[in-house]
């Protein structure tokens, strides 16, 4: 077997580049160094540019490109297997001086998942992953803690009481749930590392309950919020927070986002009002997206709710235990009110509840909308042009449905060519529409300037919605586009499988192009979810893990609706 690998590639190659090839490989590099299957003159004229700059004058026997001239086999391996001679065109170096509703941000839904949305674990490292693979906008579901000193029999019936799914569930699916000593001690060990206040203990409890991460109404396992702040603090841009928690809890959460975040958190300026901020200008500081409330409503509910509790301490003489207990109950499970000083650390995004996009909400500047996929596909169909054009001077977060409880995703791309430029996906699945947000942000910080018809005005002087459509904002192009497939090698088997003869491997190409449908303004095959590109071929099937295409081309013809930017090849 020793004879199937030979020519050893040049030392000054990469790392990660094979260390020999294949005979098939060695045959179709050996016809294009000699010519017989010549390369494009555009790829002849990169060759001799990586040439000039890493070969001495005399080892270059070509100085000036020529597409009919021979290549030295030794120079075209270390080309192919350099840097410059990547697959990947790289990325040109981003401006980040437009305001931030000019730009395409990575981002993450749900991202403390691990798994499917019902009963999989929560973790501080799926937080970990997904800032690791680019994302720049996490999400995090906060919800009340429970006391630590409370007995195992206590947490459970709390649990069954916040989590009402529960008891339909059978028991087994709970038992492998971390204990709340671990959580405790990888609190404690996670604080101490980075030197944070020990959290602050109660003189009539052992400790404090402290709210906690996790996807509620489900079996989800949960994670403490502190732990999730500390995981991100290095590497976060924007935190997503969707708030469960009560009054209490969520001045835990301010005391416990100020003490790991410190020096990072984002603090209002003048002119906050009136124009959202670059990039370049949050550089090492953390975003959070939270409700925004009023400071005057802050201050009417506060009083509203102080009401009540009065009335039932001059009455407690005459009221049942029963009737107070049933009022206590239906105040738990109305929706919590946000806390005027967690909704102050909005700062930039204020989350609005998105009414229409004539709502005076839809012009305030920092203000920042969410809406399902479902939701933003019937605000295309009734008010497509409104919302492009809204799209380019204020932000929108893309989210999907709830109906997904594997997982799966939305197309990214149908929404990025809506203008949205935050499109939260579920990391923990990777599938076509992880793949297509891999293909935007390859090679970037986590954020991507938008085409040029999509963006807003440079200074942030924000216009009133206009009805200028995408289909009007930039141009549209036909494509053709060809992809010949010469040999592969060192092919990984599917998971289980051992015997290469029994792998029968194919190349499957796709396209993801901009439908009509998206430009007019009427429904969209599919409603946005992840489906296969429109257009699509596959190659003949071949044995084993370094199969011969020989050659075998792919041809997309005439394909209209094209954008370079917010097209895909998968």
């Amino acid at each position: 077997m020793s004879n199937q690998r030979i020519v050893p590639i040049p030392a000054s190659s990469t790392s990660s580049a094979p260390q020999s090839l294949s005979p098939a490989i060695l045959i179709y590099l050996s016809s294009i160094a000699s010519n017989k299957l010549p390369l494009p003159y555009d790829q002849v004229q990169e060759f001799h540019s990586y040439l000039s700059t890493t070969s001495k004058p005399q080892d270059v026997r070509t100085q000036k490109p020529n597409h009919e001239a021979t290549l030295d086999l030794h120079q075209l391996l270390q080309y192919i297997t350099s840097g410059q001679g990547d697959a990947m065109i790289p990325l040109a170096e981003q401006d980040l001086s437009y305001p931030l509703s000019n730009y395409f941000i990575n981002s993450s839904h749900n991202t403390y998942l691990t798994g499917n949305q019902l009963y999989s674990e929560s973790s501080t490292d799926a937080y970990k992953d997904a800032l690791l693979r680019g994302c720049r906008c996490i999400e995090i579901d906060v919800w009340d803690g429970e006391s630590k000193s409370s007995s195992t029999e206590d947490n459970e019936k709390g649990e069954e009481k916040k989590h009402r799914l529960r008891p339909h569930f059978p028991h087994s699916f709970r038992k492998h749930s971390s204990s709340k000593d671990e959580q405790t001690a990888k609190t404690s060990a996670a604080a101490e590392s980075l030197s944070l206040p020990t959290p602050w203990m109660s003189a009539s409890t052992a400790a404090r309950a402290e709210p906690r991460v996790l996807h509620g109404y489900t079996l989800t396992k949960e994670v403490p919020f502190r732990d999730v702040c500390i995981a991100i603090r290095d590497a976060a841009f924007m935190t997503s927070l969707e708030v469960h928690a009560g009054r209490e809890q969520q001045e835990i959460m301010v005391e416990i986002m100020e003490q790991a975040w410190k020096g990072l958190l984002v603090r209002p300026a003048a002119d906050e009002g009136e124009q959202l901020p670059s990039p370049a200008e949050l550089l090492r500081k953390i975003l959070v997206k939270v409700k925004y409330v009023a400071p005057e409503k802050v201050t009417a509910k506060v009083a509203k709710a102080t009401k009540p509790s009065m009335q039932r301490k001059k009455s407690s003489s005459s009221s049942s235990c029963s009737e107070n207990q049933g009022a206590e109950s239906k105040a738990k499970t109305k929706k919590s009110s946000i806390i005027g000083p967690l909704s102050a650390m909005g700062v930039y995004t204020r989350s609005y509840h998105f009414k229409d996009l004539s709502s005076p909400e839809a012009t305030v500047p920092c203000h920042i909308f969410s809406l399902s996929e479902k939701k933003l596909m019937t605000v295309h169909e009734s008010h497509g042009p409104s919302l492009f054009s809204h799209n380019r001077n204020y932000m929108m977060r893309a989210f999907p449905s709830g109906t997904r409880v594997s997982s799966s995703n939305l197309d990214p791309a149908v929404f990025w060519r809506k203008g949205v430029q935050i499109v939260a996906l579920n990391f923990q699945k990777y599938d076509a529409g992880v793949m297509l947000n891999a293909g935007m942000f390859a090679g970037s910080a986590g954020w991507v300037l938008k085409p040029k018809g999509y963006r807003g005005n440079r200074q942030g002087q924000h216009a009133a919605v206009s009805e200028e459509s995408q289909s009007d904002a930039i141009i549209h192009r036909t494509m053709s586009l060809s992809i010949e497939f010469l040999a592969a090698q060192d092919l990984p088997l599917p998971t289980g499988d051992r015997k290469p003869k029994g792998f029968n491997p194919y190349v499957k190409c796709e396209l993801h192009v901009e439908s009509l449908e998206e430009r007019t303004g009427e429904a969209i095959e599919g409603g946005g979810k992840s489906k296969d590109g429109e257009y699509k071929h596959k190659t003949k099937t071949h044995r084993g893990t370094e199969p011969d295409f020989g050659s075998e081309a792919v041809h997309f013809s005439d394909v209209p609706g094209v954008v370079d930017s917010l097209s895909f090849v998968r």
